[in-house]
């Protein structure tokens, strides 16, 4: 399991642990945040790996912990689409955590937001009740953002944009995923709960609508098409108007990345990639989703390897019962597990690597 230190580190895409340490905040505005919301952006950033994992689950590209590493072996972090995802979702879960915890009071000189409360919302209701204090949520998260995006490749180079305002693109990657998730909750009041007049509050989604927006968001991503050399000079004043050229066409909502995806289906171990040989995927089931059933095919007959059944069978203790006295007597029962995995066809992989143009499934 990764310590707090390295999660907050490989999530957040910093540069290097050591910004953990105390001479890193020192003399830093927002040195009291960081130690009073730690736990709060520890556990956020948790669940926004988790729910990588989960919408990734049947992808050629599973979140893998190489993921979460800083850099590759040539000490460059790439942008892809899948890392932008996962930056993303991560800083999603920050702010999530933030803003529940606001709520909920588990937070100093923080709680609902009554803001709007008692002004007209729409026709026969009124804002009331205690809505999710989403803008709290931001305000610190963006905090921890800021200040830990200082690194000179890549991506970096694209989150000094994000973290600048007067490009006006700020944390365009997570901030609109967890607002637009809110719903509108309302109570009726009135004789009888005639509903003659209602109060609604806005509330956090569950975390997994958020994963769900950020997953359709990341098959639309945009690629900024731009002068990657000039990126990775370290001119932090080149790079910011480079990248602003290359924004002013994209809407504040989309996902966008720099480089395109590898092909995950082959194993390269310099990128940290292990391909799909040996992954299990879904061959039938009645409560699959189209795209579960679509997994065989997706990692395995696409990547030019075969679909292998592998049976297991298990022996344990049942129908155990007490007889008196004073023992126990139990059955012996077998269970039989089949799992699908990806496997190499004969004489290596298939002729027919057939891939789709975006590879990045």
């Amino acid at each position: 399991a990764m310590g707090p230190c390295q999660l907050l580190a490989s999530v957040l895409f910093t540069v290097g642990c050591h910004l953990l340490s105390a001479a890193a905040w020192y003399g830093t505005a927002v040195t009291g945040a960081y130690l009073t919301y730690a736990s709060s952006v520890q556990a956020g950033a948790q669940s926004g790996i988790e729910e990588c994992k989960h919408q990734f689950a049947w992808d050629r590209w599973n979140c893998p912990e190489s993921a979460l590493q800083l850099s590759t072996y040539n000490g460059l972090r790439s942008a892809t689409r899948e890392t932008s995802f996962l930056h993303a979702i991560s800083a999603a879960g920050v702010m999530y955590s933030l803003t529940k915890n606001c709520s909920l009071g588990d937070l100093d000189n923080c709680g609902c937001d009554n803001s709007r409360n008692g002004k007209i919302g729409g026709r026969g209701w009124l804002w009331g009740g205690c809505s999710d204090n989403a803008d709290f949520g931001e305000r610190i998260s963006k905090q921890y953002v800021d200040s830990l995006e200082t690194g000179q490749d890549s991506r970096a180079a694209v989150n000094l944009v994000f973290a600048d305002d007067h490009v006006g693109k700020l944390h365009r990657f997570f901030l609109p995923a967890v607002k637009a998730t809110m719903k509108q909750i309302c109570r009726c009041h009135g004789m009888s709960e005639s509903c003659t007049i209602k109060t609604c509050w806005l509330q956090l989604s569950d975390f997994r609508e958020v994963g769900n927006y950020l997953k359709v968001k990341h098959d639309q991503a945009h690629k900024l098409e731009m002068d990657k050399r000039r990126l990775r000079a370290g001119n932090s004043a080149d790079n910011r108007g480079a990248i602003a050229d290359a924004f002013s066409a994209i809407s504040r909502t989309e996902l966008v990345y720099l480089e395109d995806s590898p092909d995950y289906c082959l194993k390269n171990l310099s990128l940290g990639l292990h391909g799909t040989e040996g992954r299990e995927c879904l061959y039938n089931g009645d409560s699959l989703s189209q795209w579960e059933k679509r997994s065989c095919r997706r990692l395995c007959h696409e990547c030019g390897l075969r679909v292998e059944e592998r049976r297991t069978e298990t022996f344990s203790s049942c129908n155990c019962k007490f007889h008196w006295c004073c023992t126990v007597k139990c059955d012996h029962c077998s269970q039989l597990s089949i799992k699908h995995v990806c496997a190499r066809r004969e004489g290596g992989y298939g002729h027919h690597h057939r891939r789709r143009t975006r590879g990045h499934k």
